[in-house]
This record gives structure tokens, C-alpha cells and sequence, in this order.
């Protein structure tokens, strides 16, 4: 059942956008192993497609990457490093992936990422939407926000890469 009264305590993700001045909404949610965006769109009862997933990847060189993807969707790595100009592109090992945004598998957020310059990549088909939910920064926690957010506060580059 969704924690809908739970105080979630601050993260580097809600920090980053509380110092941007982003109104962001608050979604607790019970974490479950595996769970992915499918379990917290179930338990807070929004569409799967609306809940944004933080996907940390590399390329070629192992220079990391950041791509936010439908909850409904997977990436294809072919079209993503056919449209940012690499040879090829692949999921991070979960340790890689944490020691770059540092942030848990399950509870990585765009925001606040540990690592400065990371690139990030959103479906082009995101920024449509009239709001995102995507992880605030800790396992069981989203936010909600304006799709432009993305964009205004990560520079995020929008791309054609869902299958």
C-alpha cells in the first residue's frame, strides 16, 4: 500500500530541485525488489507510461551516460548510439552504476547525480507528456514535475530510442 502521509527526508535529488525553485510533488511508495516502474505505477495507481525511468549506461569508451525512458518502454541501444553519435551503448553494472550517480539501483534519480557532466538523454515522446513521475533519489520515492524540467535543469536531450 502507497505511504501517502509518509515524510520522505530530503535527498540530493530533492535538494538539487528545491535550490532550482522546481515544484515538484511527493509520491512515497513501498519499494519491492525488482518491482521497476510497473510495481510504483501500480501502487500509486498512474499509468505505467507517465512513470520515468533512470537508466545510468555507457559507451564504447565506458564513459557514463544517463537515459529517462517510459516506465512502458525499453531502450533500444542500437537507435540510442546511432542518434548521440556512438558505436555502441550499454547498461552500467549496478556497481558502476551507483558509484556515478551515487544512488542505489532502484533509487537513481537524474538529479543530484554524484558525478558533474554526465550526459542525459530523454525519449523524445517524455516531453509530451503534462507530467512525469521519476525517482526522487532514494528506493520507493518519486516526484512529480513538468516534463521541461528535464530539459530547463539537466539539459536533457531529447531522442528517438524506444521500443
Amino acid at each position: 500500500m502507497a505511504k501517502k502521509d509518509r515524510h520522505v527526508s530530503e535527498t540530493p535529488a530533492t535538494q538539487a530541485l528545491r535550490a532550482a525553485g522546481v515544484v515538484f510533488t511527493e509520491h512515497p511508495y513501498d519499494y519491492v525488489e525488482h518491482g521497476g516502474a510497473a510495481e510504483s505505477a501500480r501502487q500509486l495507481g498512474v499509468p505505467l507510461h507517465e512513470v520515468v525511468k533512470t537508466l545510468v549506461m555507457q559507451d564504447e569508451r565506458a564513459q557514463p551516460l544517463v537515459v529517462l525512458m517510459h516506465g512502458d518502454r525499453e531502450v533500444s541501444t542500437k537507435n540510442l548510439a546511432r542518434a548521440i553519435g556512438c558505436k555502441s551503448v550499454e547498461p552500467c553494472r549496478p556497481e558502476v552504476a551507483q558509484r556515478h550517480s551515487g544512488y542505489l539501483v532502484g533509487g537513481t534519480s537524474p538529479f543530484g547525480f554524484r558525478r558533474a557532466g554526465v550526459p542525459v538523454y530523454v525519449e523524445a515522446s517524455v516531453l509530451a507528456l503534462p507530467r512525469i513521475l521519476i525517482n526522487g533519489g532514494r528506493r520507493g520515492y518519486l516526484v512529480g514535475i513538468a516534463p521541461q524540467v528535464l530539459v530547463d535543469l539537466l539539459g536533457a536531450r531529447a531522442v528517438h530510442c524506444a521500443l
